[in-house]
Parts: structure tokens; C-alpha cells; sequence
């Protein structure tokens, strides 16, 4: 093992104030159970989960209340023992409705109830087979902690024709104030260790590259420590302190030069699989502990929070009680966001509950954010600029805010991460991200209706030869 100055730099990105000092220093610490947890089926990039519960129920920590619901989907487990409360739409950190279970954890098991068990059994990894492991994977939970939340166990699993050759540990948290995966790496390293054995042994043994942007030497020496020993082709890649390093794409082509296609292009296309720090922990525990995935760390910062912490959570605490956790609120709070300053959502209150993918919570004062109106585009080419996916955003954001989304898709809008440093660069304060977010939602709701047209014109004509064909028999 090595550690390893990266060689290659994207085009674009930023440079943001980090404030990542307002958390660095606090360890991990675990929050005492919630009365109530709020446990949404859509947690995950793809389709919710379809839930099993129902009100009345007594459900135990780890128990399934959710079965993934295709092929790119999660299952979900209870965080702890409780009563489902109900069942019901809640809103999520971006807005969006989903199923979520209303669990009261104040609500003792049942007279006569079985103790309580481990959801699943430990597995040796070592002696376990690929197949094994990787279902191991799915009943747990596991998706990426870091983005999106794409499934593990599909990243895992390559089609065939493709292999894995580079196995890339995202452990760069690029997104200001963000924390959380720095004191998974100090804390935690062992983990991660345990969980690049077992991704090896699921992907056939592929190159391991473990990026860390250059402002963490604390986590660097911790990884160093943790990946001494460890055979094969193994290098700590110290990328350089630019927004999006994190970016899966980007990071991909920072630590091992390779170019991801535009979609519907994968990392695994170029031979490669991405996964965040805190997921391969997570896998590690799945594996060795048979615990799933009920709980993950979650930064709470910003200037307006008494105490800024890195709270260990179950998924489904309301940002109410991980705030009441820091002590509340110093000063009144502006604006509080979910996720980091640049990539992520405002929310209008703390009913709103963590999922496997929450990684921050950010409450700031009115001395970090200020209210302002968009202009009109000036063409100073500071968006191009900015822009690490080599778009032109400025008539990305012109062609969308005149109603022509079939511009911008030729535009090439659909390639857009949804980053934010063109917004972040605008001097006229456009909000380009969001003229971006609204173009790829209207054309994808016109692919899935295309899609959806095309299935029944191919069931009607189906319908049509049978008839036919009976018709004939006769």
C-alpha cells in the first residue's frame, strides 16, 4: 500500500468557504433512542419499498417493514423495537412524498414476546461465497451513503461483459460544513478495512484506490494506518481541494484517469465501482456483525447550532430531535438545509426525518445567508467556466427559463450532477441548478410516458395475435 499525490485535475469546479471546523473535531457521538421514529420506504435512488406493516403492528430492531420493489430498489428495516403508529405519506428533505412507518419506540414488546435477535447471522467473509455475500448486501439494505443512494448490491454486481478493475473509496466530502465521513474514517477505519476485504471478494479482486481530498491529513494517516498490511494493488490517492472532487465521475477520472461516457453510461462502463467510506463500513458490519443498515452518522453544524456535532442516528430521527441532541439553536436559524450548502434542500420544518443517505444538517444564521433576486444573464461565461461537466449552462438556464426544455436536452442537460457550481459563480445570482433540475424532470416524466406508450402498443398488438391465434384455432 501507498499513498499517492493525484495526478490528474478536472476541468471547472469551485472553491466555497469549507466551515468544516464547526465539526471536525467532535467525535461520533450516538443519540438516546427518539420516542418516535419515521421511517420512510424511499431512502434509496429508485423505487420505494413496499411496506409490509401495517398499524397496530409490533415490530424488532432490524425486522424487514419494507421488501425492495424491483430491481433497483432497497429494503428497509426497523431501527428499533416499537409499535407502527400508523402508516402515511411524509414528505422527504427534498420534498417528495413517500410511504413512511410512524414507529412508537416508548411502547414495550408484548407479553410474551421472543427476546429480541440478531435480524441476521454473522457470515465469515473469507469462506463465504460471492453469491452469499452479495445477497448478504441486499437484506441489509445497503445503498450508497454519499449521493443518491444507488443500491450496493446492484453496484456489485456487474452485467456481464463488464468487470471491475478499480475499486474507488469515496472518502473526499467536498460538500461545505460536512463532516460525517471524516470521523468514519478517523473513528472507523478498521471497518473500512474489513469492508474492502469483502467488495474484493465481490468483485473478483479488482485495483483499490482510496481518495481523500488533501485538506484531511487526519484521515489520510488514519487509512494508512488501517491498509498497512493489506495485500494487492492498494493506493491512498490525496486528490486536490476542489469542488465536486466527490462527484463519482470526477473522482473516478482524478484518482485513475478514466472518462465516464454521458449516460446512460456507469462507472462500471470504464471499469470501475464507486462506493462512499460509510457504506463499505456499513457492508463490513452487515457481513461480519449481521447487522443492517438502521442507523448512520449524520453532521449537525452551521452557526446558528449551540453545539455542532456527528451524531449517530437511527434512520428515521426527526431533524427536531438531532437539533434538541446539539443543545438547539444559539441564534435564530435563516435557513436550514439537508445535506451541504451547495447540493443540498431548504426544508420548511423539522418533521422531516433522516434516511440512509442523510448526511448533514445545516442551520445558519442570517449573517450566512442573504435573500436576493435573479437577473438576466450577462454572458460572462463564469458558469461554462465552473462547470465540471463541460456544459453551457448559461443557455442551458435561458433555453429552460423560455419553456424550451427541447433545447436544453440538446444542450446536453441531462449529463448535468446537479452540482451547483454554476449557481455558486453567477454574479447575476441565476439559478441555474434548479432551471437544470426542472428540464431533467419534464423529460424524464416524457421518457417514462414514452415508455409507458410504447408498453401498451406492445401488449395491445400482443393481445391482437393471440386473438388471432384463437380465432384460428376455432
Amino acid at each position: 500500500m501507498k499513498t499517492v499525490n493525484s495526478p490528474f485535475k478536472f476541468k471547472g469546479g469551485v472553491h466555497p468557504d469549507y466551515n468544516k471546523e464547526l465539526a471536525r473535531a467532535e467525535q461520533i457521538e450516538r443519540l438516546p433512542l427518539p420516542g418516535e421514529l419515521v421511517i420512510s420506504m424511499s431512502q434509496h435512488l429508485g423505487a420505494p419499498a413496499k411496506c409490509l406493516v401495517k398499524p397496530g403492528d409490533f415490530v424488532r430492531r432490524g425486522q424487514l417493514i419494507g421488501e425492495k420493489n424491483g430491481f433497483i430498489s432497497v429494503c428497509v428495516r426497523a431501527s428499533a423495537d416499537g409499535k407502527v403508529k400508523a402508516v402515511e405519506k411524509r414528505p422527504g428533505p427534498a420534498g417528495g412524498l413517500a410511504d413512511a412507518v410512524i414507529l412508537d419506540t416508548t411502547v414495550p414488546p408484548p407479553e410474551g414476546a421472543e427476546p429480541a435477535a440478531v435480524a441476521l447471522p454473522p457470515l465469515d467473509w473469507k469462506t463465504a461465497a460471492r453469491e452469499e455475500l452479495l445477497r448478504r448486501v441486499e437484506e441489509a439494505g445497503i445503498c450508497g451513503m454519499g449521493g443518491a443512494g444507488f443500491p450496493s448490491a446492484v453496484k456489485l454486481n456487474p452485467p456481464p461483459g463488464k468487470r471491475c478493475e478499480y475499486l474507488i473509496l469515496n472518502g473526499a466530502e467536498c460538500e461545505p460544513y460536512l463532516t460525517a465521513d471524516f470521523r468514519v474514517m478517523l473513528e472507523r477505519a478498521d471497518r473500512i478495512r474489513v469492508g474492502v476485504e469483502i467488495m474484493r471478494r465481490i468483485l473478483g479482486g479488482p485495483a483499490v484506490r482510496i481518495a481523500i481530498e488533501a485538506n484531511k491529513p487526519e484521515a489520510i494517516a488514519a487509512m494508512e494506518r488501517a491498509f498497512a498490511d493489506i495485500d494487492g494493488n492498494v493506493e491512498i490517492v490525496v486528490l486536490p481541494v476542489l469542488y465536486p472532487q466527490g462527484s463519482e465521475k470526477h473522482q473516478i477520472y482524478a484518482t485513475v484517469g478514466r472518462t465516464v461516457p454521458e449516460p446512460p453510461a456507469l462507472p462500471i462502463d470504464v471499469g470501475c465501482v464507486v462506493e462512499n467510506v460509510g457504506t463499505v463500513a456499513a457492508i463490513a458490519d452487515a457481513v461480519e456483525k449481521g447487522e443492517p443498515l438502521l442507523e448512520r452518522v449524520t453532521t449537525v453544524s452551521g452557526d446558528a447550532v449551540a453545539n455542532p456535532k456527528n451524531i449517530l442516528a437511527p434512520c428515521g430521527t426527526k431533524y427536531a430531535d438531532l437539533l434538541a441532541f446539539c443543545g438547539g439553536l444559539k441564534e435564530p436559524a435563516a435557513k436550514v438545509i439537508s445535506g451541504g450548502t451547495m447540493m443540498g434542500f431548504a426544508v420548511p420544518n423539522l418533521d422531516i426525518a433522516t434516511t440512509k443517505t442523510t448526511s448533514g444538517l445545516l442551520f445558519l444564521t442570517r449573517r450566512r445567508v442573504f435573500q436576493y433576486a435573479s437577473g438576466a444573464c450577462i454572458n460572462c461565461g463564469r458558469c461554462v467556466r465552473a462547470c465540471p461537466m463541460n456544459l453551457n449552462a448559461a443557455e442551458i438556464s435561458k433555453a429552460v427559463e423560455a419553456n424550451d426544455v427541447a433545447a436544453a436536452e440538446a444542450l446536453h442537460v441531462m449529463t448535468c450532477i446537479e452540482c451547483g457550481a454554476c449557481s455558486f459563480s453567477c454574479p447575476s445570482y441565476r439559478t441555474i441548478t434548479q432551471f437544470c433540475r426542472k428540464a431533467k424532470a419534464s423529460i424524464r416524466a416524457r421518457q417514462a410516458a414514452e415508455r409507458a406508450a410504447a408498453a401498451k402498443a406492445k401488449a395491445a398488438e400482443e393481445e391482437k395475435k393471440a386473438a388471432e391465434a384463437r380465432k384460428e384455432a376455432k
